[in-house]
This record gives C-alpha cells, structure tokens and sequence, in this order.
C-alpha cells in the first residue's frame, strides 16, 4: 500500500464508527436503525474485496406445527387408608411332646478281680526278709567255693535277718556238713535254709482252739504301743463270727479315746456286743463288768483289749497284772489264753517283750503282726528257738483276711524264696 493511499481502518474501529488514530470521537447517531445502517455500509467495500462462497443450495424443511394435546386435569387423589393388620391365625394348643427316654449306657463294671490265695499274700508279705537273704546266698555262693570264709559270711547274713545267733550258727553248719570246699549252688542253699527254719518252727506251729466247755472262753490281749493289739482283736472277732460263734469285746484300753471307738466300729462291722466306759475308767473293772455280762450271756467268746504299754514300765506292767487278779475273782482259769501282740518291725526288742508280758501277764501264745512291713522277719524263728512258746496267727496287711493260722513250712520257704510247697 502507498503512503498516499489513505490507511484502512480496523474492524472494530468501522464497527464502532470510530477511526483507532483519531483523538475526537465520531458524533453518534440518532437512531439505533442509523447507526447499524452506517455500520453497514461501510463494511460494503471491505466486503467486495472478498471473494463470495459459492451458494450452497438447500431444501426448505418445513416443520409443521404440533398442537399439543389436551392434559386432562388431575385426579384428586384421596389419602390411602393404612393396611388393614392381617388378622392372627387362631392359636391351636399343642401339648408337649415328652422327649424320648434313651436308657444310659450301663457304665462298665469292672472284671471281679481273683481274690489273692493265702500263699500269695504270704510271700508278698515277707518279700523284703526273703529278698534280703536269697540275695546275699546269691551273691556268696556263685562261683565259689564253700570253706570256712563263706560259712561266716552266710551266718553274718542269717543274723542280719534277726534269726538269731543260735540258729544262725546251727544253718550254717548244716549247710557246711559234707560239702567244705566244694562247689554248691545258691538254690542248694536255701533248700537247706528252708528246711532248718522248718524244723525250728513245726513244734510251735500250734493253732488256738477255742474250748467250748468254758463259756465264754476268756482271751486276753496285750502288748506294747503300736503292736497292733485292738486290729488284731477286730480280726479275731471277724473269724469267730464266720465259724458261728458269739463275740463279745470289751475296751479294756481306756487310755485312748480313739481304741474305745476303733473297738465299737469292729463290733458294729462283725455284730459283737462291746462293752466300755470313759476314758480313763478302771481297766480292771470294766473287765470284771465285761465278765459278768458275757456270762449272763451265753458268750461263747469274750476278748478283752488292754492298754499298749513298754515292758520296762513297771508301773503299767502293775496294772495289767491287777486286770488278770480281778478276771481270776470270777473265774480262777480265766483267762484261758492271754496272747502277746508282736510287732515284727521291732527285731530283736521282740524278746524282752515276750520274757515281760509272760512274767506278768502269764502269755499262753503268740501273734505276729505286720511281717509285710520288715526285712527282719526271721525274728518269730528266733522267738521260737528261744522260748518255744505256740505261734498262733501271723498277719501280713491290714485286711481281715490277711490274719492266718501259722503254718511252719509255708514260712519257712517263703522266707527262703522257694515256691509253694506241694
């Protein structure tokens, strides 16, 4: 473009009707319709300078007009009324049915156990004196021979099982007769053993017998403490009421509260009438007492429990003579037996116990108690060989039926370790 050609003015500036250089604005027009009309007029020129878009050719589309339909009014809608509650089904009454009675399974009882024979319940009783001996035979006399050493190791071994000085030294020498310095066998030993301590019990092997011309037929039971006297006469009363005959007990220990009630509890257990009175009463009269009822009576047996008491005791050992002095005021032969109660536990102390009961107490018979308990069991051979008195019961456990007549051959080979004989 020439600088002599006036310069074109802008779009806006001809929109407007105002040129972008000039200071003084354009009077405007009167009219809205003039001032558009100018307007257009001077975008003519401009507009020619531009090349005209081809004409596109279009189809009239005439759109017809849609009366809308007529809206029907609304309905009035009246308030819905709440459901109805569905009325309750009628409730039929149903009587419980009872749950069905299932029977519970029986509980399993236990397979009767074998009552223990007697032999049994012996050697199991006197395990610890045999083990003790049949050991120390064992260990001395395998592979060894028999000379003058062993045979006072075997005594060693004897006395240590309390039989006794005497009858240990008279086993070992039969044990030595014919066969010094020669092979023998353990199990040929204790065959001698066995033998020896037979032939020292069989004399007092001796069972009590009850004489039934003497009614009641008076058994006087005595020992030290703790020899077992009041559970041994419980025992005693069991087997007299199993053999049929009558039993009375009288708790003549009147120094214990507890033997009073140890000695009801056995006769309400065996259905033996039992007298006692308080604690400390007079022994020696209530025995009296006891005397006069069970003759009244008809008592076949009548056994009275006396007070345990050490026989270095002089003054108890008085009165227990004075209980035997007031017995004899009714019956001179009474009592007919007077058993001494043995420990086996205490060993050799057994021996000074025998000599005082039977100076005092006049001691007709023995029983020993509690052989299950010691390894010194061999003191009733020792007891034997010394004062020959009769060995009537042994007993080995707390039960009844572990208080059994003595039997010389069954102790001597259980002590020895053999089996029973045939």
């Amino acid at each position: 473009m020439s600088e002599t050609e006036p310069k074109k003015r802008g779009f806006f500036s001809r929109l407007f009707g105002r040129d972008e250089e000039a200071a003084t604005p354009a009077p405007a027009p009167e009219t809205a319709t003039e001032q558009v009309v100018e307007t257009v007029e001077e975008l003519k020129p401009e507009a020619e300078e531009i090349a005209p878009a081809p004409a596109v050719e279009t189809e009239a589309v005439v759109v017809e007009a849609v009366t809308p339909e007529p809206v029907a009014p609304p309905v009035p809608v009246e308030e819905a009324a709440p459901p109805a509650e569905p009325e309750p089904e009628p409730v039929v009454a149903v009587a419980p049915q009872p749950e069905p009675i299932v029977a519970p399974e029986p509980a399993p009882v236990p397979a009767p156990q074998p009552k223990r024979s007697w032999w049994r319940r012996l050697t199991e009783g006197l395990s610890r004196t045999s083990s003790a001996l049949t050991t120390g035979i064992t260990e001395l006399f395998t592979k060894r021979k028999l000379d003058a050493g062993t045979l006072e190791d075997l005594e060693d071994i004897l006395i240590q099982a309390d039989l006794g000085l005497a009858t240990s030294a008279k086993i070992a020498k039969a044990v030595g007769d014919g066969r010094y310095d020669k092979q023998i066998e353990p199990s040929e030993v204790k065959a001698i053993l066995a033998r020896e301590v037979e032939t020292i019990l069989l004399p007092v092997a001796q069972p009590l017998v009850i004489d039934a011309t003497k009614k009641p037929f008076v058994l006087l039971m005595v020992g030290v403490n703790g020899s077992g006297k009041t559970t041994t006469i419980g025992k005693l009363a069991a087997k007299f009421r199993t053999e049929g005959k009558s039993v009375m007990l009288a708790a003549g220990d009147t120094f214990r509260a507890a033997a009073i009630e140890q000695l009801r509890v056995w006769g309400e257990r065996t259905g033996a009438e039992v007298v006692y009175g308080q604690q400390g009463a007079d022994a020696s009269g209530l025995a009296f007492e006891a005397l006069q009822k069970a003759k009244a009576n008809g008592t076949d047996v009548l056994l009275i429990d006396t007070a345990g008491r050490l026989q270095n005791k002089q003054g108890l050992m008085d009165e227990l003579a004075k209980v035997v002095r007031v017995i004899r005021k009714q019956d001179p032969n009474a009592p007919h037996a007077a058993l001494l109660v043995l420990d086996a536990t205490v060993g050799q102390n057994a021996i000074s116990q025998v000599e005082a009961f039977r100076e005092t107490a006049g001691v007709t018979g023995l029983v020993m108690t509690k052989l299950d308990g010691t390894a010194r069991g061999g003191i009733l051979v020792a007891l034997a060989a010394q004062f020959g008195l009769p060995v009537h019961f042994i007993g080995v456990g707390e039960s009844v039926d572990d208080l059994e007549p003595f039997s010389a051959r069954d102790f001597a080979r259980a002590v020895a370790g053999l089996g029973e004989a045939a």
